[in-house]
C-alpha cells in the first residue's frame, strides 16, 4: 500500500501536476519512474505522491523546500525532454500548479 509523502513542518512548496492521458503508452511508465527517481535526487526534494484513475486522469504532487528548488527541477535537461514527450504523445491535457504549503495535518492508524 502506498503512503502519503513524509514532509517537514511547513512552509514548503507543492507542485501539483494534473493530467489526462492519451491512448499512447510507448515508454510512459519507464519515463515516469525515471522522473520520480531523478527528481528525488534533486536539491530540495521532499517527497512525491501520485495516482491515476481508470479513465486516465492523474494527479502527481511533488514537494519542495523552496521555489528555487522547483525552478531548478523544471530546468533539468532530462526532465525537459520528458516534458516535451508528454506534450507530443502522452498527455491529452495537463495543468501544473505551484502552491505554498502553510500548514498540514496528518493521521495514522496504529
Amino acid at each position: 500500500m502506498s503512503e502519503p509523502a513524509t514532509t517537514p513542518r511547513p512552509p514548503y512548496f507543492a507542485v501539483i501536476f494534473t493530467s489526462t492521458r492519451t491512448e499512447v503508452d510507448e515508454g510512459y511508465e519507464a519515463t515516469a519512474a525515471r522522473m520520480a527517481e531523478l527528481g528525488s535526487r534533486q536539491p530540495g526534494f521532499l517527497g512525491l505522491e501520485s495516482a491515476r484513475d481508470a479513465d486516465g486522469l492523474g494527479v502527481t504532487v511533488s514537494y519542495w523546500r523552496t521555489l528555487e528548488d522547483v525552478a531548478r527541477w523544471k530546468a533539468v535537461a532530462e526532465h525537459l525532454a520528458a516534458q516535451r514527450l508528454g506534450r507530443e504523445k502522452w498527455y491529452r491535457a495537463y495543468t501544473l500548479r505551484v502552491a505554498k504549503v502553510e500548514d498540514d495535518w496528518s493521521f495514522s492508524r496504529p
